[in-house]
């Protein structure tokens, strides 16, 4: 009998509902590439695939960076409520397709969202107790300034216009569970995981754990 118990209590199998891990910060403040470095490192978890109306860059695949849609396209989606969430940057519309994420949190494995602090707004109304909210600011204005110049994909005008608009993205820092400064990716990338670490264990997403409890309640009496 204490081989049985002993397997029960040690190996529960207890399954979880995942997460919807939500990156937001000013352009150029490092959170796509926190992103890419946290997707590379762990395997449960899966990058949300936003839609737009924007053109591709170079180097981008439809599918794997964006669905690259027409406005037509996007407002019928927008209208028949397949949308979680949407927003228009710099004259560009972009949204997240409830059925995929939904049909990914249900197996257990997280979403991960690069999203602006409007798209982080409406997750949180629709899907409150699934998302967490991390925000990534700079280390400073003039540190941004300098990585929106070296990324060479955008314009003068572009640039100037992603400055201004930073300050606005940043005020809504106080909206969000956690806040990352990125100084330093490598200690970024510590933080980001162990966040996400402690997110996971939290008991409202874990299935079946009052059943477990239980069971390890019974099987202390009979030990006892």
């Amino acid at each position: 009998m204490s081989e049985t118990l002993l397997s029960q209590t040690t190996n529960p199998n207890l399954e979880r509902r995942g997460l919807l891990l939500v990156l937001s910060s000013p352009s150029g403040a490092g959170k796509t590439t926190l992103a890419g470095r946290l997707l590379g490192v762990d395997d449960r978890l899966k990058m949300s695939v936003s839609v737009t109306t924007r053109p591709p860059r170079p180097g981008e695949v439809d599918g794997r960076d964006y669905w690259f849609v027409s406005e037509g396209k996007f407002h019928e989606l927008r209208e028949s409520g397949q949308l979680l969430e949407w927003a228009q940057v710099f004259g560009n519309l972009y949204g997240t397709r409830r059925d995929c994420v939904e049909s990914i949190i249900e197996t257990g494995h997280d979403v991960l969202f690069d999203i602006d602090w409007q798209g982080a707004r409406q997750l949180s109304e629709k899907l409150d107790g699934d998302v967490v909210r991390v925000f990534v600011l700079p280390p400073s204005a003039a540190a941004l300034s300098e990585r929106l110049k070296r990324r060479n994909q955008d314009p003068a005008s572009v640039v100037a216009q992603r400055m201004a608009q930073a300050a606005d993205e940043i005020s809504h820092w106080d909206e969000y569970d956690y806040i990352i400064v990125n100084a330093d990716v490598e200690q970024s990338l510590a933080e980001l995981r162990a966040i996400l670490i402690a997110e996971r264990a939290r008991r409202e997403r874990i299935k079946g754990l009052a059943g477990f409890v239980a069971g390890l309640h019974e099987d202390l009496s009979k030990l006892g």
